[in-house]
Parts: structure tokens; sequence; C-alpha cells
């Protein structure tokens, strides 16, 4: 065979390299090796905050019209619900207002009328704030626990009130502290007024009623002037709530064929779930006239006599 048929060149193993699936086991290990010790020695670190300083400029440049866009588009919109809630504020200004000169004008007619009718002045409540510290343990009752007791001057049976109404009436008192029975407790009961219709009735706790309970008007007939909606209020006959504190606002009316009475359901204008602050009113017993004698003391009397 002659020489120049032989071939000269190299193998295809040192002429090619390693085959690709060892060259693809040879990167995957050594990109494991780096991944393992970036994240137990952090050696990439240094790179990773040059290459941030580096690059932070170019970012900030990109990211300048998203974030004016973004910031455009925020200040319409809040310029828009700006006006809307001035415009809502206006409008209820203008009610407030009207009622304010209505309420003064109904204050000076009441103060004239009393003094026709030689009627006593309303009472005048004093009162004094407390802070609720926690809820009783006993979970068959609604009862808060208030930071005023004897010592303060608070007395059994005065009632509570928060901002929004009537919250319920003191029924333990104690050195430090007192316990304050809600409106919603099923022990509890409280006579109304009805601001519309003027007609009085007696309020009961319903502990089971929606968010966190309830006030029911029971014994009131089928055919009663009742609306929901109405707005119930003290009406100060048993001595103890002063007249004209608000109490709750009829939501339900029930009437049924086969029972002479109706159903009614309040909610309670009170926070009577997750109240904190309250305030506590003095004994109306303090202002009110004695009570007479009772009618057998007297026959008593005469009989000695």
């Amino acid at each position: 065979m002659p020489l120049g048929t032989l071939e000269r060149s190299a193998p295809p193993l040192f002429k090619q390299g390693p085959s690709a699936l060892s060259r693809l086991a040879a990167f995957s290990a050594l990109a494991l090796f780096l991944m393992v010790a970036d994240t137990r020695f952090q050696i990439t670190g240094p790179v990773r905050q040059a290459i941030g300083t580096v690059l932070y400029p170019v970012q900030w440049l990109m990211l300048q019209p998203v974030e004016w866009s973004r910031h455009g588009s925020g200040y319409f919109q809040s310029l828009q619900s700006a006006q809307a809630e001035a415009d809502a504020a206006a409008q209820k200004l203008v009610v407030v207002s009207q009622q304010a000169h209505q309420a003064e004008q109904l204050a000076q007619e009441n103060i004239r009328l009393r003094k026709l009718l030689e009627l006593r002045d309303r009472l005048d409540t004093p009162a004094q704030a407390a802070q609720v510290i926690y809820d009783t343990a006993d979970p068959f009752t609604r009862r808060v626990v208030i930071d005023q007791g004897q010592v303060h001057g608070v007395e059994q049976g005065v009632p509570v009130m928060d901002e929004g109404g009537v919250l319920g009436q003191v029924t333990r008192v104690f050195p430090l502290v007192s316990e304050v029975t809600l409106l919603v407790d099923r022990d509890q009961a409280i006579p109304v007024l009805n601001l519309r219709t003027g007609a009085r009735a007696v309020a009961y706790g319903d502990p089971t009623a929606e968010h966190g309970g309830g006030i029911e008007l029971r014994f009131i007939q089928a055919n009663a002037d009742v609306r929901e909606g109405d707005l119930l209020t003290t009406s100060g006959v048993d001595g103890v709530y002063p007249p004209g504190l608000p109490v709750a606002r009829v939501t339900h009316v029930e009437r049924r064929a086969d029972s002479a009475f109706a159903r009614i359901y309040c909610q309670p204008l009170a926070q009577v779930q997750g109240v904190r602050h309250v305030v506590v009113l003095k004994p109306l017993t303090d202002h009110l006239p004695p009570r007479p004698q009772p009618a057998q003391a007297e026959h008593g009397k005469r009989a000695r006599k």
C-alpha cells in the first residue's frame, strides 16, 4: 500500500473534543457546584452588587415612564374622589344646617310652651366617661366590664351610652369596676318611644339576632302603625333612662295571620359588639321629685288613729 494513501489525521476524540452529553454533564455539575457555593458562602454577592450599582441608573430611567403614568392616573383618581367627597360634604352641610336651624327653632318653641304651661324644665343628666375592659366570661349573657366603680361614683341601675345611643345598664357595681348588661341581653328590657307615631312600647333583648344581637318589640298589635326605619328613643317613663336618648331602629316587621301580635325586630344604634369607650350617666333619682307614699301605709295610719 502506498504511503500517500494512509490516514494521518488525528482521531475524532482528539479532533472534536468531548461529546455534547459529556459537556452537558460537566457544565451541569459546575452550575450545581456554583449554586451551592453561592448559597453557603455568598461568593457572587459582590458581583451582584457591582452589577446592580452599574445598572441602577438604567433601571431608574426605564421605570420613570411607568411611575409617571401611575402617579398621573392616581392623581386624577384622587382628584375625582376628593371632588366627589367635597360635593357630598357640601350637600350634607346644607342638610345639617337646615336641621340645626329647625332644631333651634323647635328648642325656642319648646321653651316658650313650657313657660306658657308652667312645665318643669328638661333634665340635663351629668355623665362620666369610662372604658370597657373586657367581656364577661359567661357565654349565655351579653355583659361587659368597665373601669369605673363605687370609688368613681357609679351606682347600680344607671344607663350607659356610646356615641351611637343607649348601650345598656349597670347591673353590678364593685369598688373599682362595674358590670354593664347590654340591651341585647335576654334579661334586659327598656321602654321606648316611636318618634314617628309617638307610641310607647317595651323593647326586649334578643341575643340570637344577626350581627351580634338585637332587640324586639313584643306585645304590639298586628295592625299597629310600625314601619321599617322608625327611630326608637327612650320614653323616660321608667325613671331610669332620660327621655329622648336614641335606642334602635326598626329593621323588620313581621305580621302573621295566625297571631294577634306582630313581631318587630330592631337594630340597636349603639355598638353592642367591640365597643371601647362609653359614657355612664348619673341617676335620675337625684333630679326627680320623691314618690308619694303607698296607699296601704296611709290606710294603716288611719286605722291606728
